[in-house]
């Protein structure tokens, strides 16, 4: 279903290095850190370079495909080394890595601060399952966090007992800020940077069998050949990087309300030094 929604998406779009156009296709997952970064980079290239962006909204094996096809000209969604590691064996050479964007990133289980829950091994103990109704509420299927997820439910004794929902990013945190109002006991797949961790007093639970693996980094990838067809965005992609303070800004914005348009604009507006240095100003 992912890649037929990558082709519904870039229909006619296989030819996506258009020369030396001002037309610019970004892929991006709908996570709210990838949301608030890709819509940064929109913005400065709309509005400090004069480019048109396209922005293709579709699921991880989608975008890493429609990069190393040229479908998509880039984005700056990719977390590595542990996140997205399958989908950079499958495509990798078929695409430009860029290097890190974001540093210090993390993933794994998250609870609210309130539980008395410290490790993954402690969701083997009855009370811990029913108190959670053996369910850890994840995002969208095909996603990195949910693929290394299953892997917990194997390597922790979990499968068989305990379901991993699928449902979406946004799905999810609507579920965890509910049961963070009430005081109820949740588990969720998480990621650091999101604004849930401003927002609340969460926690990861230790993965003593590091299925997780450890701090990762955000990373800029490209088709091959847009540093020759558009040199002018593969500079700006290349440089861009910000930090996770700057992301949160974006993040918590959007979610008291504001488009992730406007959030965008508004950082880009009050960060100019930063900006200037990615196109080289």
């Amino acid at each position: 279903m992912a890649a037929a929604l990558l082709i519904t998406v870039l229909a006619g779009c296989a030819n996506s290095a258009s020369g030396g156009s001002k037309n610019v296709k970004l892929a991006y997952v709908a996570w709210d850190s990838e949301i608030a970064s890709t819509y940064v980079v929109k913005e400065v290239l709309e509005q400090k370079l004069g480019y048109k962006v396209e922005m293709l909204q579709v699921d991880a094996g989608p975008m890493f495909a429609g990069i190393a096809d040229g479908s998509a000209d880039g984005m700056v969604a990719g977390w590595l080394p542990s996140t997205h590691k399958s989908y950079m064996e499958r495509y990798g050479d078929k695409l430009v890595d860029l290097g890190p964007n974001l540093e210090g990133t993390k993933i794994g289980l998250a609870v609210p601060s309130y539980m008395d829950i410290k490790s993954i091994e402690d969701l083997n103990k009855d009370e811990n399952g029913q108190a959670l109704n053996y369910k850890i509420i994840g995002i969208e299927p095909g996603a990195g966090i949910m693929m290394s997820t299953e892997k917990v439910l194997d390597e922790y004794g979990l499968r068989g007992k305990w379901t991993l929902v699928e449902s979406s990013s946004a799905a999810m945190a609507q579920e965890l800020d509910k049961a963070y109002k009430a005081q109820q006991p949740i588990v969720v797949t998480g990621w650091t940077p999101h604004w849930m961790f401003a927002k609340m007093e969460l926690t990861y639970l230790e993965d003593p069998k590091n299925v997780y693996g450890g701090d990762e980094q955000i990373h800029t990838l490209v088709r091959q050949g847009l540093e020759e067809d558009k040199p002018e965005v593969y500079a700006l992609l290349d440089a861009f990087n910000w930090t996770p303070e700057d992301m949160a800004e974006v993040m918590v914005n959007i979610n008291e309300g504001k488009s992730p348009g406007d959030a965008a604009k508004a950082w880009v507006e009050a960060n100019e030094d930063k900006v200037n240095s990615w196109i080289g100003e």
